[in-house]
C-alpha cells in the first residue's frame, strides 16, 4: 500500500506562517493534494497542544483524526473527487543551537510522539531548558544528541528525524553550522537515527551517491 505523507509542517503558532494554518486547513489541503498522513507541527508549543487536544481524537495506533464537527465545517470546500481519509501524526520541529567540538552548531530536528500524554511529558522536559511558548519551533541551547535522548526517555514510541539535512544553515550536514557525519552529531545514539529529511537543498540522485 502506497502512503503519501507530509510530516514536517508548522502551525499558526510558528513565526512567519499563515494565521490560517490550523488543523482544519491541513485537513482540507491534505485531501486536495492527495496526502494521507500529515504532521501536526509544533508539538512543543503548549497553546497548539491544547488546540490539538480539542480537535483531534485517536485513530489507528499512533495516528489521529479530526473530530467530526471540525471536519464537517470545512469538507464542503473539498471537491468530491478529492475526498479522502486524512490522519495526523503528533510532530514538531526543534531548533537546536549549541557549541560542540569548538564550533557553533545550528541544527533543526523533527520529533514525533505517539500520544498527547507523551507530548505533555516532552514539553515538561523542554520547558526546563528554554522558552517553548514564544515560537512553535522553539530555539533551545540543547545538543541534538541530548534532544534525541529526551525523546527516547519520554516514550519508547517517540521518533526523531534530522530536518532538511543539506541546508547550509540549520542542518545536520549544513556547510555553515553542521557536522561531517551522523556519528559526530549523535555519538552513542546514532543507531536511533533511522531516517533523514533530505529537504529542498538536494535531490534523490545526490543522496544516493
Amino acid at each position: 500500500m502506497k502512503i503519501v505523507a507530509d510530516i514536517h509542517l508548522h502551525s499558526h503558532f510558528s513565526r512567519a506562517t499563515s494565521k490560517n494554518l490550523n488543523l482544519e486547513y491541513l485537513y482540507k489541503w491534505a485531501q486536495l493534494k492527495g496526502v494521507h498522513v500529515v504532521g501536526t507541527g509544533d508539538i512543543a508549543h503548549p497553546g497548539w497542544l491544547e488546540e490539538m487536544k480539542n480537535k483531534l481524537i485517536p485513530a489507528e495506533d499512533g495516528l489521529f483524526r479530526l473530530k467530526e464537527e471540525f471536519a464537517k465545517s470545512i469538507q464542503a470546500e473539498v471537491p468530491k473527487s478529492c475526498h479522502g481519509t486524512v490522519r495526523f501524526m503528533l510532530a514538531g520541529e526543534i531548533s537546536n543551537i549549541y557549541k560542540k567540538n569548538d564550533k557553533v552548531r545550528k541544527i533543526h530536528n523533527v520529533v514525533f510522539m505517539p500520544s498527547f500524554d507523551a507530548v505533555e511529558k516532552f514539553q515538561a522536559r523542554l520547558e526546563k531548558i528554554g522558552n517553548i511558548r514564544a515560537d512553535g519551533r522553539p530555539i533551545l541551547g540543547l545538543d541534538s544528541r541530548d534532544l534525541l535522548e529526551i525523546v527516547l526517555e519520554t516514550d519508547a514510541q517517540g521518533h526523531f528525524i534530522p530536518a532538511h539535512i543539506w541546508t547550509p544553515w540549520f542542518a545536520l550536514f549544513g556547510s555553515m553550522s553542521g557536522f561531517d557525519s551522523i556519528e559526530e552529531c549523535f555519538e552513542d545514539l546514532t543507531g536511533h537515527i533511522f531516517a533523514l529529511e533530505t529537504g529542498l537543498s538536494s535531490d534523490p540522485p545526490m543522496n544516493w551517491r
